[in-house]
């Protein structure tokens, strides 16, 4: 290894060509930028637009960084598709351009919550079977049975070839169901006590990690690790936030719990025998009485029914703990670990509730299948964060969007670097190389009438016909929830299929993501409609995407506990709640939606917003300016022409570059090619697709009383994604909150 780092510029060329890129002015400001932070410790917030190459800005000194102090960076994204990217294509190119200059190869892993790994002793029957009584209480047919034992026999057979254990590998994948019966969560998992740890995927990666430069997570699990002390990660002086402006988001629903009658009940089952777990049987039925008539929505005041309830079953939860530990120099037993975690989290919770802190709220919600769901969630993160993320390493937060109007205050204050006591910190903005007015056009249909509760209307789907049609495909559609998505989806193939259009219409649900985003950036006639996770951190560049659809502005729900919450806080404080909470919300989505349009300095197309208030309402002004600068029109036959000439002129798709096997440690393994076995599914969903099955699994784990951020680790899909099916189906109301089960 050389005596010293080489210069920074140097790093940066090296890395550029590497990666087959160009010089950037913003990108070698950022760069520069994150150097000077980590050197003076304090902290830094970078607005870097589309086309800046931020990944690239932030890795280079992160890596130089841990090579000159023996230290590790970390990167948090909040999306899958950005840390497969950073993961899969960025770092092993920037790895293999840097080698000459550092005098080895930069090394770098991938670091998951427990759930999305093989477990090794439940392979070998180290826990009890969970899917046997799940079947037949859903009244599954022997079919079923016979598909979920065919899958886990799939699944057996694959741990004998994957190197890593990481369910991303698997392709194509099985059903969540299928996957429970060979992975446990983090509270069910043994940890050192396990008579397989030497042999467990988990235990492996991590242990990998703390032997390299660069780690890569996401906010959940590097949340999780902060709060929670458990030092899953190595130690570190550098952490990297991509995707910024969903941080608060994603720890608010880390540290977000629930409770409902079933999930007391499935404690109390799963404790066994004895007076405590019969106690806590019986709290079953009073917490269901107790909110039963309580309406949907905030409680201001816990109603004194609903307190001695919880009382009881925190009580009774805590015996059923004590009679459930294990003797002292006992081998560890699966089936009791399964019931500690389950009584464990419903004590945690009721204990939480009856505390009534000051910054939490509480409310309650009805699901159609389990009944009332009692939540509690943080008002506000900004301490904690402030506490526990940004007290003890150097972080940069970066973002295409975290500046508003003009400042990064509002973003700041969020993160709890605002007020007494917050810690240095420097904005900076390098803005984008791309020449918007010229590369996009914003259009809105000012002609369509405002979007209702009820669906769209027909006139908004003649118009997403006449917009599809007129780009040859090309388009990526962006939805407020999954039911418009998929009602959307599914009447452009029914005008397609009738007109004999070879238009296909991918959506959400049908694949795991980075399959669905891989197909779609393939070929150039597909669509592909979704809702959050399309919203931000996907990248498709050239002629595949050439039309963005946007259906709706994307208020969170007036009715939500946390968004009236914070409104009626601000408000109180005499500042505007409205604009402070959910217009800001909407820009910042609207902004990332926007930024799917343009990703090359040659990308061309259209932002066809179809939500007239976009024109017409008194914060209209507000949400354009969020928005990168393109040409706006709301002349509808000038755009389809636009369209047509785009298609007629367009190139082929760009090379998609396909998945690899992962070692230990998430890197990609760069000879073998990826293990596939025969899969008995007549659909391939990787394991992520919502049909009958996935959906009677989703039922089953809210049933189950299973939380939400589980569910989502489980899914391995963002906690929103997940929560909007669950409101489809009416199991969750779109907007709630998630629950915390300390998985990640």
């Amino acid at each position: 290894m050389p005596s010293s780092t080489p210069e920074l510029d140097d790093l940066l060329v090296a890395a550029v060509g590497g990666v087959g890129g160009s010089d950037r002015p913003g990108q070698t400001r950022m760069a520069h930028a994150v150097e000077r932070a980590v050197e003076r410790e304090e902290h830094l917030l970078v607005q870097a637009g589309t086309g800046t190459g931020k990944s690239l800005a932030y890795l280079v000194p992160a890596i130089a960084h841990a090579v000159r102090t023996g230290r590790p960076s970390v990167i948090a994204t909040a999306t899958l598709a950005l840390q497969a990217q950073i993961v899969d294509r960025d770092l092993p190119r920037i790895a293999d351009a840097l080698a000459p200059l550092l005098g080895r190869r930069p090394t770098f892993a991938l670091v998951k919550g427990r759930s999305n790994y093989l477990c090794q002793h439940k392979l070998v029957g180290g826990f009890p079977d969970e899917d046997e009584d799940t079947l037949l209480g859903m009244g599954q047919v022997d079919r079923e049975r016979s598909r979920l034992g065919d899958e886990v026999t799939r699944l057996r057979e694959w741990s004998e070839l994957t190197e890593s254990g990481d369910r991303d590998e698997l392709v194509p994948g099985v059903s969540n169901r299928a996957w429970r019966q060979v992975s446990v969560t983090a509270h069910e998992c043994l940890g050192q006590r396990c008579p397989v740890v030497a042999e467990c995927f988990v235990e492996r990666s991590r242990e990998a990690a703390t032997e390299v430069d660069v780690i890569v997570t996401n906010h959940s699990f590097m949340a999780i690790d902060a709060f929670e002390g458990r030092f899953m990660l190595p130690e570190h002086d550098l952490l990297v936030i991509d995707e910024a402006h969903e941080l608060t988001d994603r720890v608010t629903s880390t540290i977000t719990d629930e409770l409902t009658a079933g999930s007391v009940g499935v404690a109390a089952r799963r404790a066994g025998k004895g007076d405590a777990a019969e106690r806590l049987t019986e709290t079953a039925d009073l917490v269901s009485a107790a909110l039963e008539d309580l309406p949907e929505g905030r409680l201001g005041q816990l109603p004194e029914r609903l307190v001695a309830a919880l009382q009881l079953v925190r009580d009774a939860a805590r015996a059923a703990l004590s009679d459930l530990k294990p003797d002292k120099g006992a081998e560890p037993d699966g089936g009791a670990q399964i019931a500690l975690a389950a009584v464990q989290e419903v004590f945690d919770t009721s204990e939480r509730i009856l505390t009534e802190a000051d910054l939490d709220v509480v409310w309650v919600s009805h699901d159609q299948r389990r009944g009332s769901v009692l939540r509690v969630a943080p008002m506000s993160v900004a301490m904690r964060v402030r506490e526990s993320i940004f007290s003890e390493r150097t972080v940069v937060l970066t973002s295409a969007t975290l500046e508003l109007g003009g400042s990064f205050d509002a973003v700041a204050g969020t993160m709890g670097l605002r007020g007494a006591g917050a810690p240095a910190w420097e904005g900076l903005d390098v803005g984008s190389p791309f020449d918007y007015p010229q590369q996009g056009i914003a259009y809105v249909a000012a002609q369509l009438p405002p979007p209702g509760r009820d669906g769209a209307a027909p006139a908004v789907f003649d118009e997403i016909e006449a917009l599809v049609r007129a780009a040859g495909g090309r388009t990526l559609g962006l939805f407020s929830s999954r039911r418009a998505a998929e009602a959307a989806a599914e009447e452009m193939r029914t005008r397609f299929s009738a007109s004999g259009s070879d238009i296909p219409v991918l959506c959400q649900g049908d694949d795991q993501m980075p399959t669905l985003v891989r197909s779609f950036a393939a070929d150039a006639r597909s669509c592909l409609f979704g809702t959050l996770s399309l919203w931000q951190g996907v990248d498709v560049p050239g002629s595949a995407c050439q039309l963005v659809l946007i259906d709706r502005i994307p208020f969170p729900r007036p009715d939500d506990p946390l968004t009236s919450a914070r409104t009626e806080a601000i408000g109180r404080m005499g500042g505007n709640g409205f604009m402070s909470v959910s217009a800001t919300h909407a820009a910042l989505r609207l902004a990332q939606g926007a930024g799917r349009l343009i990703r090359r300095g040659d990308d061309r197309g259209v932002v066809a917003f179809l939500d007239s208030r976009m024109m017409t309402a008194r914060y209209a002004g507000f949400l354009q300016r969020s928005l990168p600068p393109f040409w706006p029109t709301q002349d509808r036959e000038l755009v389809l022409g636009a369209l047509r000439r785009l298609d007629e002129t367009a190139a082929d798709p760009l090379p998609v570059q396909q998945p690899g096997a992962r070692g230990i440690g998430g890197a990609p393994l760069p000879t073998d090619p990826v293990p596939v076995a025969r899969s008995p599914r007549t659909a391939v969903t990787g394991g992520h697709a919502w049909d009958p099955e996935q959906d009677a699994e989703l039922r089953d784990g809210v049933e189950a009383g299973v939380g939400l951020v589980e569910l989502a680790s489980h899914l391995d899909l963002p906690p929103d994604q997940v929560s909007a099916r669950l409101g489809q189906l009416g199991l969750e109301l779109a907007a709630q909150a998630p629950s915390s089960t300390g998985s990640a």
